[in-house]
């Protein structure tokens, strides 16, 4: 939750964001670029680290690298310095989810997995809701600083609990013990820093480029809304009040939070038919929304803007699919190795889909809180379509070569 909570911070607070540092739509977007390329590069690392050190440490490490990074936000007086401060909140986040991911395959049964990791992306997601009304309410009642410095100060004390309370795995299991899912050798899990083992091994196998490529797919267009440039569509360019806009964003939040269970559940009932099923559908739902709010004339109505927020709480669900992916067609001595590629994957896209827009946004001569307009956000989220048509072939593509893998 406080991973979410400081990953989107920035995003509820956009237009104050742009105001402080007289940031243009590139700068902005600058913000959540920077972030998400320090998430997505740290996590093939934190694969390795996880697979060596285990869970606690990591997020240990991932607590206070994100107060910090939250406390330079605060006392920043600067775009450079600011900037520092998303490196260093993006290394941070980088090391949580893949280590809570670990914590449920190391203590759960792998029968469980499916729903485990969806209830963990479900409690997460109430991160979001934390960053949307809180954050905001505590910045336009004290002060910036103030705000920031706040989470800065959770984080220290959730290093502190995490450290205190999280153990690797079970009492009973002395060491994290693999069966490779292939020969059925049983062995003591040491390391994959040998990349043969570990990175070359992992993304060899056609079913973690299947979760990676799913992971690319699915969540990348709820992120990019959340993240940053949701809140200026809808009070810039749609009109609506913050308060209407960030009721709208919280029905996003809760739709996935009950989407997910649900999709869990269906995961673990159709463990082959996933990509059709349930990965491509979500993807396609998406999709859908998006162009309907984008050509419809005038102003969309918010009914279709209800619609657009329950079709992107899809993506998240659905992009949870992915681990089960990852974690199906990889050993334990390099799971956290190829779940780090797999996550990698949703913020490559991610990173990708808020650059275009900011950009898009420029080149339209629409760059600042004065000069956005409905008509640029339109060209601007229509960028989004070109990833999921990448996303969709490779899918199609790598689920067929892994279902050949398989015998299937």
């Amino acid at each position: 939750m406080l991973a979410i909570a400081n990953r989107t911070s920035l995003g509820a607070v956009g237009v104050d964001a742009a105001e402080r540092f007289h940031a243009d739509a590139a700068t902005l977007s600058l913000f959540a670029v920077v972030q998400l390329a320090v998430y997505g590069g740290m996590q093939i690392p934190i694969g390795v680290l996880l697979d060596r050190y285990g869970a606690r440490p990591i997020i240990t490490a991932g607590m206070f690298l994100m107060a910090l990074g939250q406390l330079t936000m605060a006392l920043s007086p600067s775009i450079g310095i600011a900037i520092l401060a998303r490196v260093l909140l993006g290394a941070g986040d980088a090391a949580v989810f893949p280590a809570v991911l670990r914590l449920v395959a190391t203590w759960f049964p792998s029968q469980r997995g499916p729903v485990m990791v969806q209830l963990t992306g479900v409690i997460g997601q109430a991160g979001q809701l934390i960053a949307l009304v809180p954050l905001a309410a505590l910045l336009h009642s004290t002060s910036w600083s103030i705000a920031f410095g706040s989470f800065a100060g959770l984080g220290v004390l959730f290093g502190i609990l995490v450290f205190a309370l999280i153990r690797n795995h079970p009492p009973e299991s002395p060491a994290d013990v693999t069966v490779d899912t292939e020969t059925g050798v049983v062995r003591i899990v040491t390391s994959s820093v040998d990349t043969e083992v570990g990175i070359r091994a992992a993304w060899r196998h056609p079913g973690t480029r299947l979760a990676f490529w799913s992971h690319f797919t699915t969540p990348f267009a709820g992120t990019a809304f959340v993240l940053l440039w949701g809140m200026p569509f809808l009070t810039a360019g749609e009109g609506l009040s913050a308060a209407r806009a960030a009721g709208l964003i919280s029905v996003y939040v809760v739709a996935g939070m009950i989407l997910g269970p649900v999709i869990g559940d269906l995961s673990r009932r159709m463990p082959n038919q996933r990509s059709l099923a349930l990965v491509l559908p979500a993807t396609a739902i998406q999709c859908i929304a998006w162009l309907a709010v984008i050509f419809y004339p005038g102003s969309a109505p918010d009914w279709l803007l209800y619609v657009l927020a329950v079709a992107l709480a899809f993506g998240g669900p659905a992009s949870m699919i992915a681990f089960d992916h990852a974690r199906t067609h990889n050993p334990a001595h390099r799971l956290s190795t190829a779940t780090g590629l797999t996550n990698a994957g949703g913020f490559v896209a991610a990173l990708l889909a808020v650059f275009l827009i900011g950009v898009t946004l420029d080149l339209q001569g629409a760059g600042t809180p004065d000069t956005y307009s409905l008509d640029a956000f339109r060209l601007a989220f229509f960028m989004q379509v070109p990833l999921w048509a990448l996303g969709v072939t490779f899918i199609l593509i790598e689920r067929r070569k892994t279902r050949i893998r398989m015998g299937f």
